[in-house]
């Protein structure tokens, strides 16, 4: 619409001098010039407000605008033909072709070259007044139009990429979520059956017991599920720390808790509980582990969690397949200015360590 806009105005601006021309009855020879001339500026500065023409280099530049300037001029000296609107278009053509200042000198000259032609063809002095006026506001209005034009595509654009963004970001949070929510209970769900499955013939009751405690895992997915489709819920790290404990049990695993780091911000309790959940997930999944420990401290302002466990075989064991859960957390702890480390330490346990402000947005913390 904006590039609908500015054609139109081009051509008013440009059917105004032919009109002039009319009025004075002048020979067909003169108005078939007059015509041509009006005809080939106005494509020339159509040319000139594309986008693309303002990249050309500068001898195309250089060459086009000297056509445009001898189609403006020549008619006025040659034949008579005052069109002071025309100097205008020439004016805008320098302004978006040309870099500042010097577009701004040749528009000004533009306009003065073209009251000394009404001053040459000694026209009344109303027109020569009105000449460099004309000029300059019919230049102006269309480098204003067109730069305009411009900053509309360019916001058209911007809204795309925002959209864009904007999609990829929900996708992003949607992986997260599923990935941070649902891994940890589908993993335990998995665990508890093979658990009944070994249970169900020599120990009927107790597997009864863990086929209860598996609706409860399955209905706290399926809420989880629902949430993720909302939005990100907020959750409790002494809850899941009590969850956790419960499910390593069931794997055989011995647990020592030790969640003494108070009450939290909700950002900050979710994240670590997110935390947490990864951190037993991935025991449950790639470990061996017989025995683990986890810790939730509070120093000054700074929330630590620990998860240190035995399931690995050597420090040198090679790494597998990289996958998304670290990096998850990560994004999840740098958003509120914490952090996330993992490795193999010299008694060759693997520890987990996440640490993060009481205050979400505060200072990262260094890490200690």
């Amino acid at each position: 619409m904006a590039r609908i806009i500015t054609v139109i105005v081009l051509c008013g601006y440009t059917s105004v001098p032919l009109l002039d021309v009319l009025r004075d009855d002048p020979p067909p020879g003169l108005l078939l010039v007059g015509l041509g001339s009006a005809s080939a500026l106005f494509f020339l500065h159509l040319l000139h407000s594309s986008p693309r023409a303002r990249r050309w280099p500068l001898p195309w530049k250089t060459l086009t605008l000297t056509v445009q300037s001898v189609l403006t001029f020549l008619p006025t000296l040659w034949l008579g033909i005052p069109w002071a609107g025309m100097g205008g278009l020439l004016g805008a053509a320098l302004l978006l072709m040309l870099p500042s200042p010097s577009s701004w000198f040749l528009f000004a000259l533009v306009a003065a070259v073209n009251d000394g032609c009404a001053f040459a063809l000694r026209l009344p002095a109303v027109t020569k007044l009105s000449t460099p006026l004309t000029t300059l506001l019919t230049g102006l209005v269309l480098y204003g139009l067109i730069r305009l034009t411009d900053l509309v595509h360019e916001v058209q654009s911007a809204r795309t990429a925002l959209a864009r963004m904007a999609v990829a970001h929900e996708r992003m949070r949607f992986s997260r979520d599923v990935h941070d929510l649902l891994g940890y209970s589908l993993s335990a769900i998995t665990l508890k059956c093979e658990l009944i499955h070994r249970l169900v013939v020599t120990r009927p009751a107790r597997a009864q017991e863990e086929v209860t405690a598996v609706l409860g895992l399955s209905r706290q997915a399926l809420a989880d599920a629902r949430l993720v489709a909302r939005s990100y819920r907020e959750m409790s790290l002494a809850e899941e720390a009590e969850s956790a404990a419960t499910v390593l049990a069931a794997a055989g695993i011995r647990v020592t808790l030790d969640i003494s780091c108070g009450r939290l911000h909700p950002d900050v309790d979710t994240a670590l509980a997110t935390v947490l959940r990864e951190g037993v997930t991935n025991i449950l999944r790639h470990s061996k582990a017989q025995c683990c420990t986890i810790t939730a401290v509070r120093k000054d302002d700074t929330a630590w969690l620990t998860l240190v466990n035995d399931g690995v075989t050597g420090r040198d064991r090679p790494a597998g397949p990289g996958g998304s859960g670290l990096s998850n957390l990560g994004t999840r702890l740098g958003a509120i200015g914490g952090r996330v480390t993992s490795g193999v330490r010299r008694d060759g346990r693997f520890h987990l360590e996440a640490h993060t402000p009481v205050r979400p947005g505060a200072t990262r913390p260094e890490h200690g």
